[in-house]
């Protein structure tokens, strides 16, 4: 299943055209998540390559972190819920990830970067998203946009709904996310009980949902209504309107949207390119230090 799933259908409602769950996975130095895209129902959904979210309690589930490791040819989006993450690469850039904020990492031509907690226990939650790079992008030099919770602007464009708006815009609110090759939207939706919000997205963009917190219903009256559960991941079809109501109990949802590439996509770990001799040659590059 790929991007052909959600070309199925056309027209001005984005409509559910597959329910996916993820999978439980571990990454990094044994870091438990669920993989969302990237596994075998939902490979990927151009332009987004994979989709994890990580969440607990404990620390022994994320305590490893993700330690130095290389990425050539794509960007990476952090969305920490909870907790806190502290990254650095071999570039000299480093930070901290805090409840709230945002990372959006352009590998480009490629970098060695580590994401460790800065915490031993407590609740550590949050998304990790991966974007495709067009051809003429995936050389370019490595960039990162970061945003602390306060820099994340909330809309409430209708009663009930909270919109915190990373990428795109919503009610004449926009994100602080910018010079993305995609033209990214990405929002993080909350609807309390009874509240519907309506977004429009570029028709031939492709999209999905998310549900992290009780359950939505997703479409409108008489073009086909699908409830969502906690967890389950809606592929949108192209379409301009999207829909959602939170019915018989608040909810909490991402929104993610974007430009479709195209482009052959060769996947090899951390290294995402066009075509097998660019794999052979960022495994050459990491390997003789030249990320």
């Amino acid at each position: 299943m790929s991007t052909n799933l959600a070309q199925a259908e056309t027209g001005s409602e984005r409509r559910v055209v597959a329910v996916i769950r993820g999978i439980p996975t571990s990454d990094g130095d044994g870091v438990k998540l669920t993989r969302v895209i990237g596994q075998r129902a939902l490979p990927d959904l151009d332009p987004f390559l994979m989709l994890d979210e990580f969440g607990s309690e404990k620390g022994a589930d994320y305590i490893g972190g993700f330690p130095d490791h290389p990425h050539r040819g794509f960007e990476t989006v952090t969305y920490m819920l909870d907790g806190r993450m502290r990254h650095g690469d071999n570039k000299g850039h480093s930070g901290l990830l805090v409840s709230g904020s945002v990372q959006w990492m352009t590998a480009g031509r490629g970098l060695v970067h580590s994401e460790m907690p800065e915490q031993e226990d407590g609740l550590m939650r949050g998304f990790q998203l991966w974007i495709n790079l067009p051809a003429k992008d995936k050389m370019c030099e490595p960039r990162y946009q970061e945003y602390a919770p306060e820099k994340i602007p909330v809309a409430t464009p209708s009663p009930g709904v909270s919109v915190k708006v990373i990428a795109g815009e919503v009610a004449g609110v926009k994100g602080p996310i910018g010079g993305v090759a995609t033209d990214p939207t990405y929002l993080d939706i909350s609807l309390e009980k009874g509240a519907t919000f309506t977004h429009r997205l570029p028709k031939d963009y492709n999209a999905f949902a998310y549900v992290f917190e009780g359950a939505a219903l997703m479409g409108s009256v008489g073009l086909g209504i699908k409830e969502m559960e906690k967890g389950q991941l809606a592929v949108l079809s192209q379409g301009e309107v999207f829909t959602v109501t939170a019915d018989a109990q608040p909810a909490r949802l991402i929104l993610v949207a974007g430009k479709p590439l195209r482009e052959p996509v060769v996947k090899y770990g951390p290294f995402v390119m066009n075509t097998p001799e660019e794999i052979h040659q960022a495994v050459a590059d990491y390997q003789a230090g030249r990320l």
